[in-house]
């Protein structure tokens, strides 16, 4: 049956490669952006996270061009990396407001009409680095730690509705982001990873599509690691 999902940061890299795997399995499959160009073949709606106003109007028209969504995955995010005593206020501060702040408010809204419908699925796309922890990120990792506790408080608030709520933690992916470090930042990292080398996107998009499943329908609460074995243990 072909549902109604809605991917956030759906225009690139994982966000993009969730929004096809929904869309290859018979999905009509919306996806919000923020800048750029939006992808073809979706239901592109431009929409920053961090303004309540334009989250209402992005579910609005979502809702109209595609029914109330069923399945929600958050994955839009941002970084501003920096070492703790060069961090100012705003580089903490903005990464949580769209990171966690902005993954409460998309989340709130789909869960009005999951609420009604008595279903819903919705997962959060966390990071490894939320629980391994990374020096130079401690605004991004508290951000995608923080939506470990949101989750399993969710799990535990929606439970009897039979709306489930899960997080995927991927580790290094192989995007334009990733593709942009340098040879030698590149060897590095992939020497951590006990499978020795970055995930494909589609791996990410695998396990996010699994959690939305029927499949999956008796797992919630629940922080899948896609990460290559980095950060096993915690």
């Amino acid at each position: 049956m072909s549902r109604s999902v809605l991917v956030t940061g759906g225009n690139r890299g994982i966000g993009l490669a969730i929004a096809r795997a929904f869309a290859d399995a018979g999905d009509k499959v919306a996806v919000t952006y923020r800048s750029g160009e939006p992808p073809e073949g979706f239901c592109a709606v431009k929409c920053d996270i961090t303004d309540p106003e334009q989250v209402e109007q992005a579910y609005k028209e979502v809702e109209e061009r595609q029914g109330p969504v069923q399945v929600l995955v958050a994955n839009a995010g941002v970084t501003r990396d920096q070492l703790l005593l060069r961090m100012s206020e705003e580089d903490f501060g903005s990464v949580l407001e769209t990171n966690l702040t902005g993954t409460f408010r998309v989340v709130k809204r789909a869960a009005r009409g999951m609420l009604r419908a008595r279903t819903g699925r919705i997962v959060l796309i966390s990071s490894v680095v939320g629980l391994l922890g990374s020096a130079g990120q401690a605004n991004y990792a508290a951000s995608k730690a923080g939506l470990v506790g949101f989750a399993r408080s969710l799990a535990r608030e929606l439970g009897s509705r039979n709306i489930t709520c899960n997080v995927v933690a991927p580790g290094f992916v192989d995007t334009d982001m990733t593709r942009a470090l340098g040879d030698e930042q590149r060897e590095k990292i992939v020497g951590q990873v006990p499978l020795g080398r970055y995930a494909r996107p589609e791996e990410v998009a695998s396990s996010v599509r699994f959690l939305a499943s029927e499949e999956a329908a008796y797992i919630t609460g629940a922080v899948i690691p896609v990460d290559g074995g980095l950060g096993m243990g915690h």
